[in-house]
């Protein structure tokens, strides 16, 4: 599990320790006027900073998107998931036996008999479709992305499979 530790800093924003599972130490300091300052630390050092990268908003928020997997899924991973409170959302592989195959979202009433909502779907040939309507196709070895409750996830997923 990431160790996190938050420190508000006075006049200037808010101060992130991440210690990785590896031991590795990264401090993430957002500014108030949305820069981000990243220091990478020695790792038999952990205090002497090795490297060091501003970034301003939108280069921070590209950059979040890729390393949280928004833009590619490594193909190793079934499902990916992250937790915003208690917002999560999920990657959910369509196998060729799900009783959901060539059915619509709206056919399977989705938001109305999970809650869940359907980001985007992603068919085998990555050809993505953001934000789909109830007239979209499930398709088999496409891959779902989902966001809900955890137990609204739960539901879709049963629905879909």
């Amino acid at each position: 599990m990431v160790n996190i530790k938050q420190t508000h800093l006075p006049g200037i924003g808010e101060k992130y320790q991440v210690v990785t599972n590896q031991g590795d130490k990264l401090v993430i300091v957002i500014h108030d006027d949305g820069n981000r300052e990243l220091y990478h630390f020695d790792h038999d050092d952990p205090e002497t900073s090795i490297s060091m990268i501003t970034l301003d908003d939108d280069e921070a928020r590209q950059i979040a998107g890729i390393v949280g997997g928004m833009n590619y899924k490594p193909k190793e991973l079934e499902t990916v998931d992250f937790n915003l409170d208690d917002l999560v959302i999920e990657w959910v592989k369509i196998e060729s036996g799900c009783s959901c195959v060539g059915k619509t979202i709206g056919e399977l009433a989705v938001r109305q008999n999970s809650g869940a909502t359907i980001i985007a779907i992603i068919g085998a040939d990555r050809k993505q479709k953001i934000n789909p309507g109830p007239e979209d196709v499930f398709v088999d070895k496409s891959t779902v992305v989902v966001a809900g409750e955890r137990s609204q996830v739960k539901a879709l997923k049963q629905l879909l499979r």
